[in-house]
């Protein structure tokens, strides 16, 4: 049963959601477009805000469908640990190829699961640094700063060397946005040249 649902949690996080939206909406693969992430930021900027709500609703709720499998099915294990598994599958989507977002949406509904303090923490924290900086993968990143200095002070949660890994593990999927920053050509939030990577739906009666 155990393993049943740590895959069925893998499942619920590949499930890949800003690809589906652009191809049946848009008629486009999402991950040719834009930054080229299948997440909701990705889909803000080329779809448009009303797609990006619905990518990152989803996305969430994801999170939180893996997250709430040991609870539903009366197991003794760490909710936490099921939505980290969705939250790999987000990120390396069995359905899209292993080509997926980068975490944050999916984060948030597995937090809203397994420690809400740790959720309003984690991402006020990430819309803080994102409103300083204007950057929005500085924001994902501190996400997992933030997870792992409250576990380290918080005597209740022992998640230091999990949530330590989980920060590199967002280092490196942010890997391209740093590497863009440094050669002066990643984009801020504000940055009015994003217009132009918008596209139109296509005309199959279903606006968005």
């Amino acid at each position: 049963m155990l393993w049943l649902l740590l895959i069925s949690a893998y499942l619920i996080g590949s499930i890949p959601t800003a690809l589906i939206v652009g191809k049946l909406v848009f008629g486009v693969d999402i991950r040719d477009h834009g930054s080229k992430n299948p997440g909701a930021t990705n889909t803000l900027r080329v779809l448009g805000k009303k797609s990006a709500i619905i990518v990152a609703l989803i996305d969430v709720a994801k999170g939180i469908a893996a997250t709430s499998l040991p609870l539903v099915f009366n197991l003794g294990v760490e909710p936490l640990y099921f939505g980290l598994i969705a939250v790999m599958g987000h990120c390396f989507p069995i359905f899209a190829g292993f080509r997926g977002g980068k975490a944050i949406a999916t984060t948030a509904g597995t937090l809203l699961v397994a420690n809400l303090p740790l959720l309003v923490i984690s991402y006020v924290t990430f819309f803080l640094v994102i409103f300083l900086t204007k950057y929005v993968f500085m924001g994902s990143i501190s996400v997992g700063i933030s997870m792992l200095v409250y576990s380290i002070f918080s005597p209740e949660l022992e998640f230091e060397l999990i949530f330590l890994f989980f920060t590199i593990f967002l280092i490196y999927l942010h890997r391209s946005n740093i590497r863009n920053l440094i050669l002066g050509i990643e984009p801020k939030i504000n940055d009015k040249n994003l217009v132009n990577d918008r596209i139109p739906p296509k005309g199959n009666g279903i606006k968005m």
